[in-house]
């Protein structure tokens, strides 16, 4: 098949853009998102409005970065912005991220924009896009991150979109207008890709083959006409109950070894019934993990109980302290969510995360597009809380709700009962720092360049800060990495899991009288684990008292990592364990080139040396063998400050 890039259109595209450079000092990347400004009607929040073409190069324009003077990134994620997307977007050749969701773009996605082959992060999702998607969507070979949900999209199901095989976490079709079956080519998706295309108008048999055996039936719900495992509706040929337990399916494409997030063996007996029993335990083989079970055996218990969000109706006699932690309550921190309990319960639930302290949950609430849809995180905590009193865990929750700030992770609600705790937050869709920097299946993103590097250090350094600055109470994260650090459409940084070692450790009177609990949960089994490289010496070694000196230490090691690319444990097994600290310092005394420090994706960064040399010495201040040398962390973010990104 011919590549459309060489089509007559997009060579007129080009020459067209040839043209306008004579008169513009602007280069081609800028020009072509000149055309993405002229085609937006609406632009409320004026982020357009400094796009000029008096402008030499796009690169300090809002919603964009580049590298090496070529625009990589475009993202005006929930800007208000309400127009269509121009053809011109496709010549942008180096272009990595692009993001435009929750806007009002509306026509057809231009078959143009599937020119930009370099694409590896694609979001559309929640605007009013119309029409079919061409299968020319399959030349974007390198994509990772694929997001069209809540539009109007129509027609059938683009067929190649199996040919996208570096796609991992979601590939999001949902609420749209997607008609016709579901194409058996989709079984060939990759087996670690969550496919969800539910409310559509999707119709016939699910295909009963490869990864799509591996999905739940909330990927395919609201389907009225679609039918088959793993949906409870039967499929008119099932519905004779004399050919139902002769399974008709070939058993052994029922029998194939597929790994699900819990890493078990998907097997299926010859002999399934469409009933909620069978459907959850053919689920809990296959090893899907999924908060909506859990939440509708809770919903039934709450309703047993008739307990509402105060936990009223527990037998007489108990304490009032007894009676929330029996029965459950529920409690939302931002009224502005408009987040109920019976939303958790409808929701679908996507594994994003494990830790000592839970799992972590993509779960997204609500009905369709627009406001109604929430996306938030629910983190349910390991079961070793039980001994968390409801008032201790209560305490907890409201400490860590007055913390609010720009680069903290935002609590929006919270659950108790005496044998599940919640902990609901924002959901921050682009990872983590430490899956940036080092790849894993939630990064889509290309080696961050220095300037984005840069406003993550500042933005986590000031989340940091002002947890320590505060109150009086002195409050400390205690559990400072790269993971911690979250990162949004726009690369800005939000520090998560302040509180959590706190919870994890039992009541906050617990740890006052014991501080090196912490130590034990966080160290594990290993002294040279990268997690355990984070933590200060006099925690590691010494088993000492965890103090903000100790999260200054910590945020001095994800500076290092930030800037060498490495893992905080590198080199721990030739240094005697001491790991990444340890070597940068070395080499600074060595007056080693600043090339066998760092990244290899900032080497061609020059102009950047300076900046670059001043962040490793501020790491390394912080970094120091004696805790009364580290700086304070209102000094280190207003160091980093200090620092201009070019």
């Amino acid at each position: 098949m011919p590549s459309s890039s060489s089509s007559p259109f997009s060579s007129f595209l080009t020459f067209f853009s040839f043209l306008i450079s004579f008169s513009s000092s602007l280069n081609s990347d800028g020009l072509s998102l000149l055309a993405l400004k002229a085609a937006i009607e609406t632009d409320p929040s004026h982020v357009l409005a400094s796009w000029s073409d008096s402008d030499s190069t796009p690169c300090h324009w809002p919603g964009i970065l580049c590298t090496r003077d070529r625009v990589t990134h475009l993202s005006l994620t929930n800007k208000g912005l309400t127009g269509y997307i121009p053809s011109e977007l496709g010549l942008l050749d180096s272009l990595q991220r692009l993001s435009l969701a929750f806007n009002n773009f509306s026509k057809p996605i231009p078959v143009h924009l599937y020119n930009a082959t370099n694409l590896v992060f694609l979001d559309l999702s929640h605007n009013s896009l119309s029409g079919p998607v061409s299968d020319q969507i399959g030349e974007l070979r390198n994509l990772r991150h694929l997001d069209l949900s809540s539009n109007s999209l129509n027609g059938s199901l683009p067929k190649r979109l199996t040919e996208l095989t570096e796609l991992v976490g979601t590939l999001n079709l949902s609420y749209n207008r997607f008609s016709g079956e579901v194409p058996p080519s989709f079984g060939n998706l990759p087996l670690i890709v969550n496919l969800d295309v539910r409310h559509n108008n999707l119709t016939g048999k699910i295909p009963q083959v490869g990864s799509l055996l591996n999905q739940g039936p909330t990927a395919f719900s609201g389907n009225p006409s679609l039918c088959g495992f793993p949906l409870q509706t039967l499929c008119p040929e099932a519905q004779n109950p004399n050919v139902i337990p002769e399974n008709p399916q070939n058993p052994k494409s029922l029998n194939g070894n597929f790994q699900g997030y819990g890493g078990g063996r998907a097997t299926r007996g010859s002999g399934a019934a469409a009933t909620v029993a069978v459907v959850s335990s053919i689920f809990a083989v296959m090893g899907v993990v999924s908060l909506t079970v859990w939440l509708f055996r809770r919903k039934a218990e709450v309703r047993k109980r008739d307990v509402g969000k105060s936990g009223k109706g527990s037998p007489e006699g108990n304490s009032e302290g007894d009676l929330e932690g029996q029965d459950g309550k529920f409690v939302v921190i931002d009224e502005g969510m408009n987040l109920e309990l019976e939303d958790l319960l409808r929701a679908s639930a996507y594994v994003v995360g494990k830790s000592r302290s839970g799992i972590v949950y993509k779960v997204v609430a609500g009905r369709g597009s627009g406001a109604a849809a929430s996306i938030v995180a629910v983190r349910r905590l390991n079961d070793g809380d039980a001994t968390l009193t409801f008032k201790d865990f209560e305490y907890e929750m409201e400490s860590i709700s007055r913390v609010h700030h720009p680069n903290i992770l935002r609590l929006i609600a919270h659950y108790y009962a005496i044998d599940e705790k919640l902990v609901v937050t924002d959901f921050i869709n682009n990872g983590s720092l430490h899956s940036a920097l080092h790849g894993g299946p939630s990064s889509s993103l290309s080696p961050l360049p220095w300037s984005a590097r840069l406003k993550i250090a500042q933005g986590a350094a000031r989340g940091l800060a002002y947890i320590h600055e505060f109150g009086a109470r002195k409050y400390v994260h205690g559990n400072i990495k790269s993971t911690k650090i979250l990162l949004d459409d726009d690369l800005e940084p939000y520090v998560s899991g302040f509180g959590l070692t706190r919870l994890s450790q039992g009541a906050s009177k617990k740890l006052s009288s014991s501080q090196n609990m912490i130590t034990t949960s966080i160290m594990g089994p290993s002294m040279t684990t990268p997690s355990a490289m984070y933590l200060a010496p006099e925690v590691r070694e010494f088993g000492g008292k965890y103090t903000q000196k100790c999260d200054v230490y910590s945020f001095g090691i994800v500076l290092l990592e930030l800037l060498s690319g490495r893992l905080p444990n590198a080199g721990s097994e030739t240094d005697g364990g001491k790991g990444l600290e340890c070597f940068v310092r070395k080499a600074f005394q060595e007056e080693r080139p600043l090339t066998e420090i760092i990244d290899p994706a900032l080497v061609p960064e020059i102009y950047a040396k300076k900046q670059v040399v001043s962040t490793f010495h501020i790491a390394l201040n912080c970094t120091e063998l004696d805790p009364e040398l580290r700086p304070r962390m209102r000094l280190v973010s207003e160091s980093l400050d200090r620092i201009k990104s070019q």
